[in-house]
């Protein structure tokens, strides 16, 4: 097993292993696993093949800061010349014609890419039960959910088929499933990463993140896909920290930390997540940092406003989607409309299709301002509290989900209830804040699950410096 980048490019630097070795041992791990499916795709020869193209470079002196990495990329994220679908039949087939801003950047370093990772649909889900290609397993227990909608990528970096991967984030698609698996999962700052290439589900939420093993190589990952693109408008130009490096800076004082009274004593947190953030509370303290309770009454305003917002851009963004351009189109349909109706519908899965209508009917001229214009200013509350906090406050915690993962189909037959479980995570979305969970809990009944902190706009560096210092105590 491999347990870090650094660890994996000493060793190599020793020549104790080669590339070809790193990628011949996941695709190993990959057969081995091959029951959860995490993959939609393995890029074998391929991946072998810049392995041995690496190993020379190497040789040469000439080689990237992520030589050595294996990488798994969420079917979301284009990759040229691969297949890219969202987990959707209506994509069945497609091939990108070019790669995300993302890719380009983790390939220029020297990643090697060694497959395409199972997701929800369109990452419209929290379960992984939503993909047109059947269920991820959860590793720790096939029982259990993964999570979603990134629940490949974290299942595979919990299986150890790849040392890391990226997901996308819209209301928790990171952190949800890294809390369900037990690994790290990173939500940057909303224009903190190019969304370019990244197939949209809601354009002013979506987030390119990683999900790691450790937090030195989320720091890594983070830096080298963070910063300025041309090709997406909503990208901030601020200069990127150099996060690999400032993660083991000190704090030069104490820190503030707030947590959020609402969400802490929530009737719905299990009693052995709320017992576990009082723990890391209480050790904070006798660090000698405040920890402050915060109230947080909007927290029950967050889904309804997360859903009713996520839903109309939705709606906007897969009208693109009608049989005619590419992708599938029903063999069934007679004439033009029909071609629309037909393939959208036979296209579809359930739950793409019921956030679509919802989001069309949010939409609609006559409920606009009842719904989509309130979910607006509810939003702008929402990010308004959060950013008060933090002008008394360096950080604020909070539990990533409320309990361990569920066991499959607990949730399908009620979409509400299966909304709810984005509670904790879709407040840093609304906000456009970055927020990280962190594995640092086991339940009783044996499954993990993760502490949540928020930084302020663009505080990923003071972010991942205190993730690192919570993890050490």
């Amino acid at each position: 097993m491999f347990h870090s980048i650094k660890d994996i490019q000493d060793r190599i630097k020793a020549k104790q292993l080669s590339v070809k070795e790193i990628v011949e041992y996941y695709l190993s791990n990959i057969k081995k696993t091959n029951d959860l499916n995490a993959f939609l795709e393995v890029f074998e020869e391929e991946a072998l093949a810049k392995a041995e193209i690496l190993d020379q470079k190497i040789k040469e002196g000439k080689a990237g800061r992520l030589h050595g990495l294996v990488l798994g990329l969420k079917d979301n994220i284009c990759y040229k010349d691969h297949k890219v679908t969202a987990s959707s039949k209506i994509l069945d087939g497609f091939t990108s014609l070019f790669s995300s801003t993302a890719v380009e950047r983790v390939l220029a370093e020297d990643a090697i890419i060694i497959g395409r990772l199972n997701c929800d649909e369109f990452a419209m889900g929290g379960s992984n039960e939503t993909s047109a290609y059947g269920n991820v397993l959860n590793p720790i227990d096939k029982r259990y959910v993964p999570g979603g909608s990134s629940g490949g990528s974290a299942a595979a970096v919990a299986a150890d088929c790849c040392l890391a991967a990226l997901g996308s984030d819209t209301g928790g698609s990171v952190r949800q499933p890294a809390s369900y698996c037990g690994i790290i999962g990173l939500k940057p700052t909303y224009g903190r990463v190019s969304r370019w290439g990244l197939l949209a589900y809601a354009s002013s939420f979506d987030q390119i993140g990683p999900l790691a093993k450790n937090i030195d190589d989320a720091a890594l990952l983070m830096e080298v896909i963070a910063g300025a693109d041309e090709f997406d408008s909503t990208v901030s130009e601020k200069a990127v920290p150099a996060y690999s490096t400032k993660i083991d800076e000190k704090a030069a004082r104490k820190l503030k930390i707030a947590y959020l009274k609402e969400p802490v004593e929530h009737p719905s947190l299990d009693h052995e997540v709320r017992d576990a953030i009082y723990e890391t509370i209480a050790k904070l303290e006798n660090e000698g940092h405040q920890v402050d309770a915060v109230h947080f009454p909007e927290i029950n305003y967050v889904v309804p406003a997360y859903y009713v917002l996520t839903t109309a851009e939705a709606s906007s963004n897969l009208a693109r989607y009608d049989g005619i351009h590419y992708g599938y189109r029903s063999k069934n349909a007679t004439d033009l409309e029909d071609t629309y109706i037909k393939s959208r519908s036979e296209g579809f899965g359930i739950e793409a299709k019921r956030r679509i209508m919802t989001g069309t009917f949010v939409l609609s001229a006559g409920y606009y301002d009842a719904y989509y214009s309130k979910g607006q200013k509810v939003r702008r509350i929402i990010q308004d509290k959060t950013v008060e906090i933090f002008n008394d406050y360096d950080f604020i915690i909070l539990p990533t989900t409320r309990s361990t993962a569920f066991k499959f189909g607990e949730n399908t037959a009620d979409p509400i209830k299966m909304y709810l479980e984005d509670i904790f995570t879709v407040h840093a979305n609304l906000a456009g804040i970055p927020a990280i969970s962190l594995p640092l809990y086991q339940h009783s009944n044996g499954l993990p699950f993760g502490l949540q902190v928020y930084a302020k706009h663009f505080g990923e560096a003071e972010m991942l410096q205190f993730s690192k210092y919570v993890l050490s105590l």
